[in-house]
């Protein structure tokens, strides 16, 4: 019980740092395009440092827990499921550089089109909505404190680069994602299309 604590807590350092991450991308992505090179020589280490940062943050906590039920585990597999299901079918339409954010960061990409089609007729941001999935899971299963707070940080910090990234995508896509933005919810799937 205790691994699987330790490993929900490091999980979960690095998925609450996933939206700082795409912070550091959407509020330059100006600049990431006019550079030379590729910028992730610089984003990829700057993400290690705030799993370290994170880690240290939350150390003393880990172990703190809300709760400790074995039963815990039937929900939290319920819920890594929907989130390998999301992410599953986020990559139906999306090519590997769509996913890993080249478009936000490398000039002089060919043919960008809005993908509104699958998951995305229901939810903007299918991965997001995945990683939300993957954090719950790991917070309901093991109980800790700090997994709770992590995903809340998680949420705070993704609104904001949410709002960053539809801003960047309506930059790219003009009209057609203002329509498609009133249309589809951000990552609360709507379950009638």
């Amino acid at each position: 019980m205790q691994f699987l604590r330790t490993l929900g807590w490091l999980a979960c350092v690095v998925y609450s740092t996933i939206p700082l991450f795409w912070l550091m991308v959407h509020r330059r992505a100006h600049r990431w395009r006019a550079r030379e090179g590729s910028p992730f020589r610089v984003l990829v280490p700057a993400w290690i440092v705030m799993w370290i940062v994170m880690t240290g943050l939350t150390g003393p906590w880990r172990r703190a827990a809300f709760y400790s039920r074995p039963w815990t585990w039937v929900p939290s597999g319920l819920l890594f499921a929907t989130g390998i299901f999301i992410y599953s079918r986020s990559g139906a339409h999306f090519s590997w550089a769509q996913l890993g954010g080249l478009p936000e960061v490398r000039a002089g990409n060919h043919a960008q089109r809005l993908v509104t089609t699958g998951i995305r007729s229901r939810v903007r941001h299918p991965v997001y909505l995945g990683h939300l999935c993957e954090m719950l899971a790991w917070s309901v299963g093991t109980g800790l404190a700090v997994c709770w707070l992590l995903t809340a940080f998680a949420i705070a910090t993704g609104a904001v680069m949410i709002r960053l990234e539809d801003a960047e995508l309506e930059k790219r896509f003009g009209d057609e994602f203002v329509a498609y933005r009133q249309r589809v919810h951000a990552v609360l799937p709507k379950l009638r299309v």
